[in-house]
């Protein structure tokens, strides 16, 4: 199932719908790889509010995620994880190490933005 990535302005947003399998996830993974590039985004919030699990895989992925598209010049917000699958990932000790989280989309729309604005006036 392909999962839809929306673009506003410089940053892609992605909203994960329902459960997804490792295939689904792998895909996005390349598909972000591929548009963060080929559009030029400079930041990509992803969204999992909908998700009501979140095992070692998924979670490792999206790690993946965030390095390769830091890696292609754009920062990444992970946004909505769902108290019970923080506690539950708590529980696990699953992490997403190093990535950024929000509550929301709005909040991980400001994260971006003083990201990129403490770039800026590092000289970055």
């Amino acid at each position: 199932m392909a999962i839809p990535i929306l673009k506003q302005g410089d940053i892609l947003i992605v909203s994960m719908q329902t459960s997804l399998t490792d295939h689904d996830l792998l895909q996005l993974q390349d598909d972000l790889a591929d548009r963060v590039g080929r559009l030029r985004s400079r930041g990509v919030v992803i969204d999992v509010s909908a998700l009501d699990v979140m095992d070692s895989f998924a979670s490792r992925t999206l790690r993946v995620i965030a390095r390769t598209t830091k890696l292609r010049g754009a920062d990444t917000v992970i946004v909505g994880i769902q108290p019970e699958v923080a506690f539950a990932m708590t529980q696990l000790g699953l992490t997403l190490q190093d990535v950024s989280t929000a509550l929301d989309l709005e909040d991980g729309l400001e994260q971006l933005a003083r990201i990129r604005k403490e770039r800026r006036e590092a000289g970055g």
